[in-house]
């Protein structure tokens, strides 16, 4: 198993290292904890800890950010008591981890025998079943026994429920320059620039599309004055969009539509029925969350207070 030694700091406990873990069968789960994918994996991650700690089984948590507040240990900290990680977290703020296991996705999950050696590798979501047969057998292998039952499935809730693959039609898309796709605004993105933008009638599915004065910046768009929205055309169950508000201890309120009206039932965890609530943490805010039939659909959000950040839709 590749060095645990470039974590800038460890959460839950003291520096591990590979020599010391020998012994033990470990499971490594790279995350970042705004990445949707990997918080649909979550509900298995706990279960498997609580299952099989005793047993031997070291689960590690290693959060190697995407957006830059990710960097930031105070909202990592924030971020694994709100989660209620209970396993060791490496805060791999300089992606010395990542580089080191050669790793390029959230989530990912390496398995490593008693022994040390990797003996198997998982990424993105799904195969639940495969990885906890895998951990069973490197625990029967390092001579455990009383092992509790087979596999189980598991009913995940709120952002940890599987998305609805079937009708899932709308890809993640970032709002910052560096990665944007299909946006919408006439005159296009002025890059790192404030601009009045303006939002057509009509957006295909996957478009988006700003209104008001903002700011392009690479990782994010940035509102500069009050009351201004974003749009997009989407096919997908859940909508969620990654926010932060303009400083530690701010707040921006804002308001969601669905079709030009509140979402009422499709409300997301996130917002209330009249489709009203606040960017308090810089985090993934679930806003929408569909029971009725997905098909294309016009959403939008706009912001009572200027300053927020948006970094990227995700869909579910």
């Amino acid at each position: 198993m590749p060095s645990l030694d470039g974590a800038t700091t460890w959460l839950n406990s003291p520096p591990l290292t590979t020599a010391g873990l020998r012994g033990k069968v470990v499971v490594v789960d790279f995350w970042t904890y705004t990445c949707i994918n990997w918080l649909r994996t979550l509900p298995y991650v706990r279960t498997w800890v609580e299952r099989y700690g005793r047993h031997g089984l070291v689960l590690i948590g290693v959060h190697s950010p995407e957006f830059t507040f990710e960097k930031d240990v105070d909202n990592v900290r924030w971020a694994v008591k709100s989660m209620r990680l209970p396993y060791p977290i490496a805060v791999d703020s300089d992606h010395a981890v990542w580089r080191a296991f050669d790793n390029q996705y959230w989530p990912a999950l390496y398995f490593a025998d008693a022994q040390g050696r990797i003996r198997h590798r998982h990424f993105g979501e799904g195969r639940y079943e495969e990885s906890e047969s895998v951990i069973r057998r490197l625990l029967t292998e390092a001579g455990a026994s009383g092992l509790p039952g087979e596999p189980v499935c598991i009913d995940g809730r709120g952002l940890e429920a599987s998305a609805d693959w079937d009708s899932l039609k709308s890809p993640e898309n970032y709002l910052g320059y560096e990665r944007t796709a299909n946006f919408a605004s006439a005159g296009g993105a002025a890059r790192g620039k404030r601009r009045a933008y303006a939002a057509p009638a009509r957006l295909n599915r996957n478009q988006w599309a700003l209104s008001g004065d903002w700011t392009m910046e690479k990782e994010a768009v940035v509102l500069d004055a009050p009351s201004g929205r974003i749009a997009c055309g989407f096919h997908a169950r859940d909508v969620h969009l990654v926010m932060a508000p303009p400083a530690r201890g701010q707040s921006v309120r804002f308001r969601v539509l669905i079709d030009g009206k509140t979402p009422g039932s499709a409300a997301g965890g996130d917002v209330d029925d009249q489709g009203l609530g606040t960017v308090t943490e810089p985090r993934l805010y679930q806003l929408i969350r569909q029971s009725a039939r997905v098909a294309d659909r016009r959403f939008e959000i706009e912001f009572l207070d200027a300053g927020v950040k948006a970094y990227a839709f995700t869909f579910g």
